[in-house]
Parts: structure tokens; C-alpha cells; sequence
């Protein structure tokens, strides 16, 4: 199924997005798009959906399985218009977002489904998930170019920080922290202030009035939780080949890196119980 704009599909939210959780993968580009919407497709998602600039095309045996909608993610704000857009169309939906070449790994998501999880938290009276951007990059450069390997693929075991969270008037944000590391980390001087940070509120249920904002925050304070009051609770990983991509196709620092690589770099492999042992994600009170 495919929609010729974003107001045409919210037009048919009744029907697309009644039932969720739905999967809303924003296509910068095409890189690793089939692998994305497979990875998503195999944690259980009611529906995904691909934006993107035409031409859409995916793999005939998945094709099938996805919605797609013609929208140019590279516009000003096209993150906030498509989930904002998505979040009012569909109140009461669990929604996850990603870009391409990111893939949501949480607890035990092997044997588990995405929707087990969200019973859980919502178990928990929690409408929302915080996800960390974990960078993915290709080990090596020269066979990989554009930092994309699926096969090559490395993460940094530690370099991971939080600060306090604080509000406009400068008052500690209850529950709230700024997490960095990663690349964002490691070659701050080709990423703005206002990009490095890598918590993401990634997986969240959909109510009237709520907003998400250009920081990747949402409007609502307990929208951008770490846990809940009583203990800690379930997060989740998204990792992403976004940074590395970025930092080898702009200009200002694509000649600047050789490699990613460093002595805390380490095989990605692809299974959540790494990224639980490196604390990139906890169970909180899931078993």
C-alpha cells in the first residue's frame, strides 16, 4: 500500500494505524532500508510504515508487509510533522520511530515480542520507553566507505556519560538526565551542541495534546522519564548507523576520519545480551 503524501495517510488513520504498536521508519535515504523494515517486521510490529521521497522500493517478499508514503524526510521539521502528524491521527497507539539503517533492540527481543514488552510497561502505568542511540560503524573504512557494514560492524564498549537534566528556568529535571557517548562523543568538533545527545524517547503511546520536539523530548515532562517513581524500568537500544553515515558523507569531516575505531571498539553481535552486559539498556523489573 502506498500513500502519494503524509495528508493522505493520516486521512486513513482509522483504517492503517487502528491497531498498534506501528513502526514509522523515516527514510533519509535508501541505505540498508530493507534491512531496517525486516528487523522491524521480525520484533512484531502491527504495522510499519516507510516514509520517504519517491521512488519507495522495497524487496517483493516484504514489500507487501509495509506502507509506504511519499514524503521528503531531508524537509525542515520532517521529523516532528510526520510523528506529531502520526500522533494526533492516532491517539492511544503505541508508536516507535526510527531512521534507516536503525534497528530498536530491547530485553530479551530474541524470544520476545515488542508488544510483550509494552504490556509490561503499561503494567507499570508507563506510556513511554526511553531508547539510547547506540552508534553502529564499519571497523573498516577503506572496504567500507561510507561506514555501513552490517557484517563489519563495531560499537564502543564504554565512553557512555549523564548530566542533569534541567528545565528553562534552571530547575533539576525530576527523572530526567542528557546522555552522551559515542561517536556524537568522540568527534564533537563535526556535531552541534544541540545534536550530541543520544537519548531518544523511541517507543511511546500516543495522547491528545502531546507533541514531540525538535530534541527528540516530548512536551509532557513524564514523557521524557528515565523510569518510573518506584524503581527502574525496561530500556531499550537503538542502534544506528546514522552518525557514522553523516560524519563520512559531510564534507566538513569526511577527510578527517580514517577510522572509527579505537581501543574501546568492539564486534557488534547483534543480540540484545551485549548491550544489556555494556548497561545500554536494562530489564528494570522485566524477566
Amino acid at each position: 500500500m502506498q500513500f502519494k503524501s503524509l495528508a493522505t495517510f493520516l486521512a486513513s488513520a482509522p483504517q492503517t494505524m487502528a491497531k498498534g504498536p506501528v513502526c514509522l521508519i523515516l527514510a533519509e535515504d535508501a541505505v540498508e532500508l530493507d534491512t531496517t523494515v525486516r528487523h522491524q517486521l521480525r520484533l512484531g510490529f502491527r504495522n510499519v510504515v516507510v516514509f520517504g521521497a519517491a521512488p519507495l522500493t522495497l524487496p517483493d517478499d516484504i514489500a507487501p508487509n509495509v506502507i509506504r508514503v511519499i514524503h521528503d524526510m531531508l524537509t525542515d521539521a520532517a521529523l516532528e510533522t510526520v510523528v506529531n502528524g502520526c500522533i494526533s491521527a492516532a491517539p492511544g497507539i503505541w508508536f516507535y520511530y526510527c531512521y534507516n539503517a536503525e534497528y530498536l533492540f530491547y530485553p530479551f527481543c530474541e524470544h520476545r515480542t515488542v508488544g510483550e514488552m509494552i504490556s509490561f510497561c503499561m503494567e507499570e502505568r508507563r506510556e513511554h520507553v526511553l531508547t539510547y542511540v547506540v552508534d553502529l560503524y564499519a571497523g573498516d573504512l577503506e572496504a567500507h566507505p561510507t561506514a555501513v557494514s552490517l557484517e563489519d560492524a563495531y560499537i564502543d564498549r564504554s565512553g557512555y556519560y549523564a548530566l542533569r537534566r534541567t528545565d528553562r528556568e534552571n530547575n533539576i529535571a525530576i527523572r530526567q538526565l542528557d546522555f552522551f557517548g559515542g561517536l556524537r562523543w568522540r568527534f564533537e568538533e563535526h556535531i552541534p551542541p544541540t545534536r550530541r545527545r543520544i537519548d531518544r524517547i523511541g517507543l511511546f503511546r500516543a495522547a491528545a495534546g502531546l507533541r514531540l520536539l525538535a530534541d527528540h523530548t516530548f512536551n509532557v515532562p513524564e514523557y521524557n522519564t528515565y523510569a518510573c517513581e518506584w524503581h527502574n524500568s525496561p530500556t531499550a537500544a537503538i542502534c544506528s548507523f546514522r552518525t557514522a553515515k553523516a560524519l563520512k558523507r559531510n564534507p566538513g569531516s569526511r577527510f578527517d576520519i580514517h577510522t572509527f575505531r579505537w581501543h574501546n571498539s568492539a564486534p557488534f553481535t547483534w543480540h540484545s545480551q551485549q548491550l544489556l552486559d555494556l548497561g545500554l539498556m536494562e530489564p528494570g523489573q522485566w524477566f
